[in-house]
């Protein structure tokens, strides 16, 4: 069955950094794109970050110098190092897949799928 499991989220003061971790388990996840994304309340679902099969890496203008993605396809794992956290940065966030046929960079949401449950991040003093 395919899925994806995102762990790491939690709590953390302003400034503060965390890891968030992406499992992958049904299909081989290094043959594909896997991308971030949040969602705040009341608020649309937004694209954080990508990376390629290859380690090709994009960013969000907003979380940019502060957020690094990677991978370990050994693992079947992609991660996301937060920096420098901030308020704004609150929401649950979700990793996804790349749909056939996308274009890289994308950080549309239509262009992913068969996201995990997600893993709720609060930055807050």
């Amino acid at each position: 069955q395919l899925q994806l499991v995102e762990s790491g989220g939690g709590l953390v003061q302003p400034g503060g950094s965390l890891r968030l971790s992406c499992a992958a388990s049904g299909f081989p996840l290094d043959y594909y794109t896997i991308a971030w994304f949040r969602q705040a309340p009341g608020k649309e679902r937004e694209g954080v970050s990508c990376i390629t099969s290859s380690g090709l890496t994009y960013y969000a203008d907003a979380v940019k110098g502060r957020f690094t993605i990677s991978r370990d396809n050994a693992n079947n794992k992609v991660y996301l190092e937060m920096n420098g956290l901030k308020p704004e940065d609150t929401a649950i966030y979700y990793c996804a897949r790349a749909n056939p046929g996308y274009r890289w960079p994308s950080l549309r949401p239509n262009d992913y799928n068969s996201r995990g449950q997600g893993t709720q991040v609060t930055v807050s003093s």
